[in-house]
């Protein structure tokens, strides 16, 4: 335990200073990571071909995997120093005040910290310096002694001793909170951060958010407030405490709507890293005895053991994990690859069925936003056509918006159906996944500064749409074009209905396409009155259910050269090249149906 003169006498400013330099070293190290990842990758990629790339591609891994350990480390020393140096200050408030008032009473406040004091009845003769004293109050007195003595100066005495020794106990509380939390925080000798450096790396982070609850607190971030609220949390603080909360709560912090991308992708490639470095010391752990022992103790034996099994089990689903991981690892990769822009992850969960949201370039200073909603059976498990689809948009939009920024997001934020047969017919998925659309739209919008900063569209496939077409119907969708693709329906009528407006809304559909027809019959669609049509040939009137690829429905309906359900993305097809027109404003360039 602390002495009440080291409490005294602890200079707080030299933690906070300390902490300013474990700081700088973390930002530097999270910018050289970004150098690294967006910078070298993409001069690897011009200039190393073969096996040279693999290797250069390797190391240039490691190093980043070095700085983002650096990066959170330094971070957390940084956390913790402040949050001690903060804490501390109360306390030493606390006993600086019973010092001055102990002095201002002339009681004497001894090494061990109990207070002596002068009795009433003492009186000084002229020139003397002596007086009668009552026996030392010790540090922490019986509660309540000495209140309703005749001698009222020991009841002070009590007090001040009391307040001295809460002062200290509650020193050595803090203390102790954070002395754990800072051994923790020491690098394994050598220059290769390990998947179990990374692994450590997490498990320090929750040691110090426990020990530094009362100074930087998870529920002092907003969680589930709108993205307007979540910007002027975030513009409310200072940088320091930007970096503290993106260090100490990652996970809480990259999911918020309405902050700057950059911000969200340190926060969530620090929960992407050290989660993929967990999939991969979970997966190298031995396994259990295969086989249940013969009773007499022999082997081998036929039956397998409950342990082997759920290991087995566990395995292949760290295996279907390590997957997904990989598949946006190899995104990040990829920087600079035919002239690919920066990836930003904008949101990451790995349980259940996982979620990502992933960027090509920087959505906050796009010209042009494309955001792709994903339809059923979307996994992280299973993710990289998804993510190409957008990287192929990407490339595709360079054709037709020469010289201008644009931004294309794989946004997977939902729980999407996982079955074609059960779970696509169902609303509910639509229901639940339109609100976090609407409010990932509404962020996109507040961190690009308003609805007129960037041109936006929503790309929703198969199910994708009805979520779209839903968000559409709840509120104010922030987007400018809709773009339904194999839609089994947006649980609307009419391209009137939604938020952009007819003109707006565009829509693709394959001949060979049966998604449109099975929508209809899952009730997808949405009922309106009319007469339907198949090129302009009437064949049903009245309260018809439509989807947008039918006339009725009244969407754009883009030329498709492709065939199925899922060749909508197609290098070098009109498919592709239609959507894209619409991505960037080129209206009249697309190729409709007559």
């Amino acid at each position: 335990m602390p002495t009440w003169q080291q409490l005294r006498d602890v200079k707080l400013d030299e933690y906070t200073d300390a902490a300013d330099g474990w700081g700088k070293v973390s930002s530097r190290a999270n910018s050289d990571k970004d150098r690294v990842d967006n910078g070298m990758f993409a001069k690897i990629h011009h200039s190393q071909k073969g096996e040279a790339a693999t290797r250069a591609g390797g190391d240039v891994q490691q190093l980043s995997r070095n700085y983002q350990y650096l990066h959170t480390e330094c971070g957390l020393i940084r956390t913790a120093l402040n949050g001690l140096a903060t804490e501390l200050a109360a306390p030493q408030r606390k006993l600086k005040q019973a010092l001055e008032d102990a002095e201002n009473l002339r009681f004497t406040v001894k090494p061990d910290g109990s207070v002596e004091y002068p009795t009433d009845s003492f009186v000084l003769s002229p020139g003397s310096h002596t007086a009668e004293h009552g026996a030392p109050v010790p540090l922490a007195p019986g509660e309540g002694e000495g209140v309703g003595s005749a001698d009222a100066n020991k009841g002070k005495a009590e007090d001040i001793a009391q307040r001295i020794g809460d002062a200290v106990r509650e020193a050595d509380e803090i203390d102790g909170r954070y002395a754990a939390a800072l051994r923790r925080l020491k690098a394994d000798p050598g220059l290769e951060v390990s998947a179990e450096d990374l692994v450590d790396a997490a498990a320090d982070t929750k040691a110090l958010q426990q020990a530094a609850g009362k100074y930087a607190d998870d529920d002092r971030i907003p969680h589930g407030k709108s993205a307007k609220e979540n910007a002027d949390w975030w513009n409310g603080l200072s940088q320091e405490q930007r970096d503290e909360y993106a260090t100490l709560y990652p996970a809480s912090v990259g999911a918020l709507d309405g902050l700057p991308s950059t911000v969200r992708d340190d926060a969530n490639r620090m929960v992407f890293a050290e989660n993929r470095a967990q999939i991969q010391t979970d997966l190298n752990k031995p396994a259990p005895n295969q086989y249940v022992p013969n009773p007499n103790g022999s082997y081998p034996a036929a039956v397998l053991s409950p342990e082997y099994k759920q290991w087995q089990k566990e395995q292949e689903r760290l295996k279907e994990q390590l997957k997904g991981s990989d598949s946006i690892q190899a995104r990040f990769d990829a920087t600079g690859e035919g002239g690919l822009p920066e990836a930003y992850l904008l949101g990451y969960d790995k349980e259940g069925i996982g979620r990502a949201i992933i960027a090509n370039g920087n959505p906050d200073t796009a010209d042009h936003t494309a955001v792709y909603v994903p339809g059923t059976t979307t996994n992280l498990n299973d993710f990289d056509e998804d993510i190409s689809r957008m990287t192929d948009m990407w490339r595709e939009t360079q054709k037709w918006a020469p010289g201008e920024s644009v931004s294309t997001i794989t946004w997977f934020g939902y729980e999407a159906p996982q079955s074609v047969v059960t779970d696509a017919t169902q609303k509910d998925y639509a229901y639940d996944g339109s609100p976090k659309l609407l409010r990932f739209m509404d962020g996109l919008e507040t961190a690009q500064g308003g609805p007129d900063n960037s041109h936006t569209t929503i790309i929703g496939h198969s199910y994708g749409s009805t979520v779209v077409g839903d968000a559409s119907n709840k509120g104010d969708l922030a987007a400018d074009d809709i773009v339904a693709v194999g839609s089994p329906g947006m649980l609307t009528g009419r391209a009137e209905d939604l938020d952009v407006g007819a003109d707006h809304v565009w829509s693709e559909a394959a001949t060979s396409d049966v998604v449109p027809a099975g929508g209809k019959v899952a009730g997808l669609g949405g009922y309106t009155w009319g007469v339907e049509t198949w090129n302009g040939v009437p064949f049903n009137a009245g309260y018809v259910q439509t989807v947008p690829s039918d006339e009725l429905f009244g969407a754009h309906r883009m030329d498709v050269d492709t065939s199925g359900h899922t060749s909508y993305w197609e290098k070098d097809s009109e498919s592709l090249s239609n959507q894209a027109k619409v991505v960037v404003g080129e209206y009249d360039k697309v190729n409709e149906d007559d």
